[in-house]
Parts: structure tokens; C-alpha cells; sequence
């Protein structure tokens, strides 16, 4: 007959577990940068090669014009099966000239920033459109040549 401190032991196990289950998990998307390091880079006179030692790689460089660097993070809060909370978000736009050289840095407003919705659909593809039986199907019938014979007479 078990004794009153194994069902104590017990509960005491369930409850410990029942409460890290609940322990949000804390997730960093990007690159979140450090104040401190942020203001160590001056306009006119910090270089490409300076920005990329002191803030690291950017999370992007712009698509028209790579002489624009954007550091983007978000830092989001996930507790169990619920959706993430966004617990900080920020972004920093870095402008080069043509030399290399830092002419303008601004912390972008991310309170206009929002979610961006896919479009509906597929994208059509040409060629066959074979259904999932006969992908599954499609091979009877063809014969395998074996792997290491020599097929000439």
C-alpha cells in the first residue's frame, strides 16, 4: 500500500510540471540591435566595413540599391499553444555613399508597419497536371533498367 508522501511526491511532481508547461518561450527573429553599439556609428565619418563590425551583418540590403542596409528584429513571447505576442520590434535603415561611407541613419516608425496577407490561389504551372493517383500510379508498367549490367549486345 503506497505511503501519504508518495501521493505528496507525486502531486509535488505533477504541479512542478504543470508549471514549466506554462513557461512562456522567448524567441529573437533578426537582428535586435544594442543601443550602446548603435550610437558608437556617426554619419559622415563610420564606414560599411565599421557598421558591418560594430551592428554585424544587416538583415537586409535593399533591392534597388545596395548602398542601403535595414537591420530588422522582433522579440516575440509564446506561451503554450497560443499565438506569439510581440514583445519589442524595431528596425534601423543605414545609407551609404559612394564611397562607403554613413550619410544617413534613422530607426524606422514600426507602428505602420503590418502584417501582409498572401493572395489567394495557386500559382498556375504548365505542363502535365497529373492528379496524386496517377503521380502514384505512373510508374507501373515502365521498366527499371538494373543498375550496373552493360546493356550492349
Amino acid at each position: 500500500m503506497p505511503s501519504k508522501y508518495s501521493y505528496k511526491y507525486l502531486c509535488f511532481i505533477v504541479m512542478i510540471g504543470l508549471c514549466t508547461a506554462c513557461t512562456p518561450i522567448v524567441a529573437n527573429r533578426g537582428n535586435i540591435l544594442d543601443p550602446d553599439k548603435l550610437v558608437e556609428i556617426h554619419v559622415n565619418s563610420s564606414t560599411r566595413e565599421e557598421v558591418a563590425a560594430t551592428l554585424g551583418t544587416p538583415t537586409a540590403v535593399s533591392t534597388f540599391d545596395d548602398k542601403i542596409w535595414y537591420y530588422v528584429g522582433r522579440q516575440t513571447e509564446q506561451s503554450s499553444f497560443f499565438d506569439p505576442d510581440v514583445i519589442k520590434q524595431e528596425a534601423v535603415e543605414v545609407h551609404f555613399d559612394d564611397k562607403g561611407v554613413v550619410v544617413f541613419l534613422e530607426k524606422l516608425d514600426l507602428s505602420e508597419a503590418h502584417d501582409v496577407e498572401p493572395a489567394e490561389g495557386s500559382t498556375p504551372t504548365y505542363g502535365n497536371d497529373d492528379t496524386f493517383i496517377r503521380q502514384l500510379l505512373g510508374n507501373l508498367g515502365h521498366a527499371t533498367p538494373k543498375l550496373g549490367t552493360n546493356n550492349q549486345h
